[in-house]
């Protein structure tokens, strides 16, 4: 049996602005999705995905001389376009008379927004020996900034350059990491549709990614809990200012103290709040369970 893992992410910078050459701060989390291969002897896919709770939540049984016969089930036929994908990036890949049974496991919620798709594609990817990055342009599309937290076990700075992936391992280790937290929105967001909108956003991009650059840089260097929080705030005020949407703090949550700001496309998964044990109750009593410290949910 093979087994592959990948880990979830969190952009905390350069959402949007990403898809357009913006240097962005990603984050690898503890949580991600396994993949186990077991050969067969017959030209048969036989796929089980689990919950993090262990339970079965998609099944297919596919014989592979009808891959390319795409199902009328929205899951499986959006497997079975990864794994087209892949046969194309490798024309070996699932491509002789033995087949394969394969079982995914996560190990966070689907609705949290981590990665359920990207953590997928990098395992087909590194099962497949083809390049994710490539996998994910032919499949799902995006910015990438996702494999490359699959990829890696420490924070990275994401950039597309020349139409190719740029990413740098990098130190992000400010003493106020005790004073982050992540809290789930009670909601998933589309980012199909974030994404949709922002390129239907019209405005000088180039200027605004120089800017997002600029601050993801401050981001990652600062070491003073009250200039992080104020670029935060800046980050938010400047995304906000192009898409022309209001802040999720000044939509929700004004009278809280700290900092509070988006991740991913906007409206839903996970917003970063700064904060102490105690300040963060205020999400709790408005109805926000899920509050993760940093180094709960941080590689």
């Amino acid at each position: 049996m093979q087994r592959f893992y990948s880990n979830g992410k969190l952009l905390i910078s350069g959402e949007y602005a990403v898809l357009d050459g913006a240097q962005s701060l990603a984050l690898p989390t503890k949580f991600g999705q396994s993949l186990e291969v077991s050969v067969l002897d017959a030209p048969v896919l036989i796929w089980e995905s689990f919950s993090c709770e262990k339970e079965l939540w998609f099944q297919a049984e596919l014989q592979l001389s009808k891959l390319k016969q795409l199902s009328l089930e929205p899951k499986l036929a959006i497997l079975q376009k990864i794994l087209m994908a892949a046969q194309e990036l490798n024309p070996s890949f699932l491509n002789d008379e033995q087949g394969a049974f394969v079982q995914t496991f996560l190990t966070f919620p689907n609705e949290w927004g981590l990665g359920t798709s990207s953590t997928l594609i990098n395992n087909i990817a590194t099962w497949a020996k083809v390049d994710a990055f490539t996998l994910l342009k032919k499949s799902f599309g995006g910015s990438g900034y996702d494999i490359a937290c699959a990829q890696n076990d420490t924070p990275v700075l994401y950039q597309i350059k020349n139409n190719k992936p740029v990413v740098e391992a990098v130190l992000f280790c400010p003493n106020f990491l005790d004073q982050i937290y992540f809290v789930y929105l009670n909601q998933k967001q589309d980012s199909k549709e974030g994404i949709q909108l922002y390129k239907n956003t019209e405005g000088d991009k180039e200027q605004f990614c120089a800017k997002i650059s600029a601050l993801t840089a401050k981001i990652v260097k600062t070491n003073s809990l009250l200039e992080f929080e104020k670029l935060l705030k800046e980050h938010e005020q400047l995304t906000g200012g192009f898409l022309n949407i209001v802040p999720v703090q000044e939509q929700l949550f004004q009278d809280y103290p700290g900092a509070i700001k988006s991740l991913g496309a906007w409206g839903g998964d996970f917003m970063l709040v700064t904060g102490t044990e105690d300040s963060v109750n205020y999400f709790r009593e408005r109805g926000f369970e899920t509050i993760i410290p940093y180094r709960d949910m941080i590689l």
